[in-house]
């Protein structure tokens, strides 16, 4: 097997790692927004002037019904953000996975292209 394709093997292994890991962190910040929206949804059916304590760390605190209401609100949008990162993220490790697969495929089918271009490898911009 030619050096090359070596090389873009274990490109794809690193990527398929960086996947993994994009997944992984898209499943907990969708689960964390999941349980911050269904804590909010029951925070809205809960009296106002109800007594609310907040958890830090190991202790509870005690916190007003709007602090707990906006925390939990901001808590939503930066994880409604999150999420969407991650899946950007994970369509972009994606593209990056399939055009690596696809100059492998090439390479070890005879190439398309030119010879050895280094770590950038052919399909840098040629038709």
């Amino acid at each position: 097997m030619p050096p090359e394709a070596q090389e873009k093997i274990e490109e794809l292994q690193e990527l398929q790692e960086t996947a993994q890991q994009v997944a992984e962190q898209k499943e907990q910040a969708k689960t964390a927004l999941n349980e911050s929206k269904t804590a909010l949804d029951a925070l809205e059916g809960i009296d106002e002037n109800a007594g609310m304590y907040r958890e830090i760390g190991e202790v509870l605190v005690e916190t007003d019904y709007q602090s707990a209401y906006d925390d939990l609100e901001n808590k939503v949008d930066s994880l409604e953000v999150r999420v969407e990162q991650l899946e950007k993220q994970e369509e972009r490790v994606q593209e990056q996975f399939d055009e690596l697969q696809s100059e492998l495929q090439q390479m070890l089918q005879g190439g398309a292209g030119g010879g050895p271009m280094g770590p950038g490898g052919p399909g840098a911009g040629g038709a």
